[in-house]
């Protein structure tokens, strides 16, 4: 049986990057994916180029999941974007807090993406299916690890239907925090969020603001390649796709790849796995 997939872009800013994403999808379609997700700025910075991407991915026939933030909206705002999106068609959500733009100190009228659930559910019914996010070596703002768990629950309470996990290269974090989070009766589908390693500058980045751990042999490893793309590549196309593998020989219900708006890495790594004829 085909595992479910999933993939995440980012909304171009220029005519050339919103023809590179076409490309890219037209590639990753091939893979048969659940659906397409597309992220949401930095307090809402790419609101409408998100929706315009979003509605580009329903016209070419496949499902399409824009990103919604609470940080720095309002209610009204929030609200007029439900009922776009209800109007368009669209069924499905990926519900998060957001960050809040550099400077600013107002998080608007949504602190927590639990809050942004409630309100979702309390408008708009069960007509959306509603992701949320998940954070297997906990969210890096959290007191603590069971706090993070907690705050976990309370989004599913709120009425979440899934969650996409943040990327991750140690597959233990990912079942110790499933088998945690069954242990607290939560039992939605937590989908491994799965980051393919392009180079590793920009992953080390990528991590140190979201907490993701590169473990030590691979930083290490990474780092000694340096200007040696294709020998980096290589390295992080076997430990994607052993992860992967791992994942999904333990129960894991499907992968939802952080694309950057690339094809290339993800259809080797889905070549390795075979996803085109499971």
């Amino acid at each position: 049986m085909k595992p479910e997939i999933s993939f995440e872009f980012f909304p171009p800013k220029t005519e050339e990057g919103i023809l590179k994403l076409r490309e890219t999808r037209k590639q990753l379609a091939l893979l048969d994916p659940k659906f397409f997700s597309v992220t949401f700025g930095v307090g809402g910075s790419t609101r409408d180029r998100t929706m315009e991407t979003v509605l580009e991915i329903q016209t070419e026939g496949f499902e399409a999941a824009p990103h919604i933030s609470g940080i720095s909206s309002s209610k009204a705002e929030i609200l007029d974007l439900l009922k776009t999106y209800q109007h368009h068609g669209i069924r499905r959500l990926v519900v998060l807090r957001g960050d809040l733009p550099s400077g600013e100190v107002s998080s608007g009228d949504f602190a927590y993406a639990s809050q942004l659930v409630t309100f979702i559910r309390a408008q708009t019914g069960d007509w959306f299916q509603i992701e949320v996010a998940a954070y297997p070596e906990t969210h890096p703002e959290a007191r603590s690890a069971s706090a993070d768990l907690k705050n976990f629950k309370t989004k599913v309470d709120a009425g979440a239907n899934a969650a996409i996990t943040q990327y991750f290269y140690n597959v233990d974090a990912y079942f110790q925090f499933v088998d945690q989070c069954q242990k607290l009766g939560v039992n939605i589908p937590i989908v491994p969020g799965v980051m393919p390693i392009y180079n590793y500058t920009q992953l080390a980045r990528f991590s140190n603001v979201c907490g993701a751990e590169i473990p030590r042999w691979l930083s290490l490893r990474l780092q000694d390649y340096g200007d040696d793309v294709a020998s980096l590549r290589a390295l992080g196309l076997d430990v994607v796709t052993d992860l992967c593998e791992k994942l999904l020989a333990g129960g894991a219900p499907g992968l939802h790849f952080y694309t950057l708006n690339q094809s290339g890495l993800i259809s080797q790594i889905a070549g390795r796995l075979d996803l085109k004829n499971k």
